[in-house]
């Protein structure tokens, strides 16, 4: 059976939200102010909670940031009145599953949120308690994220009994804890020695009241900080005092931007190993699918719009980075090839400089024959404006009308005055990324922006995704 013309709109407006949800964080980018950002996104997240309730729902199974996920979840809950029961079970299983990945602090954030609404109604409050009960290491939270935890309880109307409650409600009534973590974080208060046995961030501030010199707190909290608390201590403090981390086990792209975050003599300087740590990564990220690609070529922008803002810096420059390093796990050995729009060759001295050729690097790109050409761009090409259109029009209509070579393109950055991400030509297809560990995923879910696939089609996708999403442990 064809499709009806309302099929087509909500095709089109399902890929669009989920471009959104994947790129935009309400932040500044380098074309947008944060208000534009944000008044667009809150415009997308209504319009597809009234129209589209069940693809809204079922965007919390995708690979969307944690940002629009928080988003999702909170509307869902705040007008849980306009779904059915059956329909509100399905919701509550995805938002279950999703508040599992978010991380801590936004799911307390996102629990204040719904107090600061007054949402309180017996589903939310369920949400929260098994929340709460799926917890690991319950203590360890209220000790790390205390505040978070206290507003928490107390608008869900539960009460933890023992020590626990004891902790969160009147912590100085007891004079010694039974649990470790409790009881290390009361001697923190007059013995420096139980501070090195706290979270860090706790931590820090223990070591601030007792005045201890930060070279003797960073050696003695070592071994306490998480790979990601490391790394963030090594790009702002630049000293021997930051405890090095273990850059092989880092993500990909959060890898690259630290890579990118160095002085480019620190770059030059450490080059094999940084080198050697992207591409450790980015064959954890291809799997099974390393050398699976065939023949790959990229066009990978690098131009001054790559800075991004005060709240992204260089971000849309280290997802092209660390797709380049994917992109050349997932391709066949030897037959990968990166084109930079700044004509560049050394991927580890990158900067963001100069205009954006696309329409000229894309000819180069197809001169070597792939079986797949990925772009990934913000999609500003402005050296000549709109030729990277052009060529893509002609490949597409003229010479490669059978689509011998596949083509996509990946962009970073929402678009905020046109509701998506900018695209380059109508018959590629553009999806949103944000990180370029789900590239593989991204790229097989830009061929419903072909116009080959339907309603049915996406929606048959989203239910897969949904079914694999709900039943992963």
């Amino acid at each position: 059976m064809s499709e009806t013309f309302a099929d087509l709109i909500a095709c089109e407006d399902a890929l669009m939200f989920v471009n959104a949800a994947i790129t935009s964080t309400g932040q500044r980018e380098f074309h947008h102010a944060s208000g534009a950002q944000r008044l667009s996104l809150e415009f997308l997240h209504e319009y597809m909670l009234v129209g589209h309730r069940e693809i809204y729902a079922s965007a919390l199974a995708l690979d969307i940031n944690d940002h629009n996920a928080a988003l999702i979840i909170r509307n869902l809950l705040v007008r849980a009145g306009a779904a059915g029961p059956g329909r509100r079970r399905h919701e509550g299983r995805l938002i279950a599953r999703r508040l599992e990945l978010l991380p801590q602090q936004r799911v307390h954030r996102l629990f204040r949120e719904l107090r600061d609404l007054r949402v309180n109604n017996r589903r939310t409050r369920a949400i929260i308690r098994d929340w709460f009960d799926g917890r690991r290491d319950p203590a360890f939270d209220a000790v790390k994220y205390r505040g978070g935890v206290k507003a928490a309880l107390r608008h869900a109307h539960l009460a933890p009994g023992g020590e626990l409650g004891a902790f969160l409600f009147a912590p100085h009534s007891v004079k010694r804890y039974e649990t470790p973590v409790l009881e290390k974080w009361r001697r923190a208060h007059y013995e420096e020695a139980a501070i090195y046995e706290l979270p860090f961030t706790v931590a820090q501030g223990f070591a601030a009241k007792h005045a201890v010199p930060r070279e003797r707190f960073l050696a003695g909290i070592e071994r306490r900080m998480t790979r990601l608390e490391r790394l963030r201590h090594q790009e702002s403090a630049r000293d021997a005092v930051a405890p090095r981390t273990d850059l092989s086990a880092m993500p990909l792209t959060r890898l690259a931007s630290y890579v990118l975050s160095l002085p480019l003599d620190d770059r030059a300087a450490r080059r094999a190993e940084l080198t050697g740590a992207l591409r450790a990564a980015a064959r954890r990220v291809a799997g099974a699918s390393a050398g699976r690609w065939g023949a790959v070529t990229a066009v990978l922008d690098d131009s001054h719009s790559t800075s991004g803002s005060g709240h992204k810096r260089r971000r849309p420059l280290a997802v092209a980075l660390a797709a380049s390093f994917l992109l050349d796990a997932l391709a066949a050995p030897g037959r990968y090839v990166p084109l930079w729009t700044s004509g560049r060759t050394d991927e580890t001295l990158l900067y963001p400089f100069g205009p954006t050729p696309l329409g000229e690097r894309i000819l180069d790109a197809l001169d070597t024959a792939p079986d797949r050409l990925i772009i990934v761009s913000d999609g500003w090409d402005n050296a000549p404006p709109g030729l990277a259109a052009d060529v893509l029009r002609i490949w597409r209509t003229r010479l490669d009308p059978d689509h011998r070579v596949a083509i996509t393109h990946l962009n970073p950055v929402y678009d905020a005055d046109g509701f998506d991400v900018r695209r380059l030509a109508p018959g590629v297809p553009t999806a949103g990324i944000r990180d370029a560990e789900d590239l593989p995923s991204l790229v097989e879910l830009a061929r419903f922006a072909e116009g080959r696939a339907g309603l049915a089609d996406l929606r048959a996708h989203l239910d897969e995704k949904t079914a694999r999403f709900l039943e992963t442990p």
